[in-house]
């Protein structure tokens, strides 16, 4: 049988992708321009978790919005009747985005006027675990209703994210989701994860969130 090497491509691609990420944050910090990473499933109220946060904070900081999907610009228009600046990402069926794709995007954004740039990644809980976007802060959401051992099932998002929004509270009478259960098992995960409760249609809990968040950029500017 013929010789031949393995190459341990997958690691490289990580490599190479951490660079270009840390020159990401290392321009976003010349500029003072904070960049939230925000993941999700698909239907656990991202986007509109996104819509109050929008509405709560667009009054103190200059928000722009990056909507990454497969393909359509729906959640783009809905961010931009709120007034600010947004743009849509097409990823070509890739299921994340990389250091090098939020860079295109950002350049797009022109960030030059904001303090705050949100990038609403991908929706799955998986691929966009696996690469740093060059953001300063990740944050995912967890509905109620996907259930509260998603931490166990997937342990690599949950254990890269500064703060999990637990959305959907208002309809926790009707599941069988254990809110102590869920913080034990996310913090199994990452002991340093803030865990927020919040109702994105109710608007319960999302002054807590959008004062952490408020207080993360304004601490990144210093």
């Amino acid at each position: 049988m013929g010789e031949f090497r393995i190459l341990e491509v997958k690691q490289s691609i990580f490599a190479d992708n951490d660079k270009r990420a840390d020159e990401v944050r290392e321009e976003l910090k010349k500029k003072k321009v904070f960049l939230l990473n925000l993941m999700s499933s698909p239907g656990s109220g991202k986007t509109t978790t996104l819509l109050r946060t929008i509405e709560a904070l667009k009054e103190e900081l200059r928000i722009g919005v990056m909507e990454a999907d497969i393909d359509s610009d729906v959640d783009a228009q809905t961010i931009s009747a709120l007034g600010v600046k947004a743009i849509q990402l097409h990823t070509g069926g890739m299921c994340h985005l990389d250091a090098d794709m939020t860079r295109q995007g950002l350049e797009g954004l022109e960030t030059g006027d904001l303090d705050l740039a949100i990038l609403e990644n991908v929706g799955n809980l998986v691929c966009p675990a696996e690469f740093d976007t060059g953001a300063v802060k990740n944050a995912m959401i967890l509905s109620v209703p996907e259930g509260d051992d998603k931490p166990l099932k997937y342990p690599l998002m949950f254990s890269i994210c500064d703060v999990v929004l637990i959305n959907k509270i208002d309809v926790l009478p009707y599941f069988d989701f254990d809110m102590d259960a869920c913080r034990t098992y996310v913090w199994k995960r990452n002991p340093n994860a803030k865990i927020i409760p919040i109702s994105a249609r109710t608007g319960e809990g999302i002054q807590i969130w959008t004062d952490w968040l408020k207080e993360e950029v304004r601490s990144w500017q210093k």
